[in-house]
């Protein structure tokens, strides 16, 4: 049975080079993940992907049932969680269809359901949460980002907005402040939910745009298609290098 799972994002709704061995609809009781996983062969590893987005893009950041996505993983039995993200640049240096690994969060989303301990406790649990993403992990992506020759910008602070709507200017030079350095609509709570359920996560971020008010260009849905391109291309090819590192 796979431990190795992907939560594709926006640009990866599939994931090419996987031999597909099934599908497995989850039942979870936080109602239905965004689509069945789908079991496979990448890279002579056994992985399991889930697309975020539902199977044809069709679910926006704030309905994602991020409860029940991360519970069927942890039920399916994985270990490792490498989400891929779309994300707008902040920094310079995070230029459309770079690579990031980010290492830091704050999150900003508003009304989403973020944790599993609610309801039933014999005691109120607290996670910690000091750092986000499981650094065992990050170390194993960068040092096969450097074996492959795979251009990765490593670490930076994630800004988790609510989204579905990009951000304004000021809102991009408010997070600035804040000390972030890249923006995206899914990293939480799903970084904090597999926190909870011990599984070692971190994201793997695709530059999809510069943030409003620091490109040239307008921000079209067309044009951040068009940049994902070239850096899930990218991604893809981390995913296949570091995922025989796994298990």
């Amino acid at each position: 049975m796979s431990k190795i799972a992907i939560i594709g994002g926006t640009g990866l709704t599939s994931l090419k080079g996987l031999e597909i061995t099934g599908r497995e609809i989850m039942q979870t009781p936080y109602g239905e993940p965004s689509g069945p996983l789908v079991h496979g062969v990448l890279a002579g590893k056994e992985v399991s992907f889930l697309p975020r987005h539902g199977a044809g893009h069709t679910i926006p950041p704030h309905k994602i049932n991020y409860r029940a996505n991360i519970w069927a993983l942890k039920n399916a039995g994985m270990e490792y969680v490498l989400a891929v993200n779309a994300v707008g640049g902040i920094r310079n240096d995070m230029l459309a269809g770079e690579l990031v690994l980010p290492d830091q969060i704050i999150d900003y989303t508003v009304s989403r359901t973020n944790t599993f301990f609610e309801e039933g406790l014999k005691q109120v649990v607290h996670i910690d949460f000091t750092y986000p993403f499981c650094e065992d992990l990050r170390q194993k992506i960068i040092r096969s980002a450097e074996d492959e020759s795979i251009q990765l910008i490593s670490g930076g602070t994630y800004a988790a907005t609510q989204g579905p709507r990009l951000e304004t200017a000021a809102e991009v030079d408010r997070l600035e402040k804040d000390g972030c350095d890249l923006i995206g609509m899914t990293c939480m709570p799903e970084a904090a939910l597999a926190r909870e359920q011990e599984l070692c996560y971190a994201s793997i971020c695709v530059v999809a745009n510069k943030a409003a008010g620091r490109g040239d260009e307008a921000l079209t849905m067309e044009k951040i298609e068009e940049n994902l391109n070239g850096g899930m291309l990218r991604a893809r090819q981390l995913l296949q290098a570091v995922i025989p590192r796994l298990g």
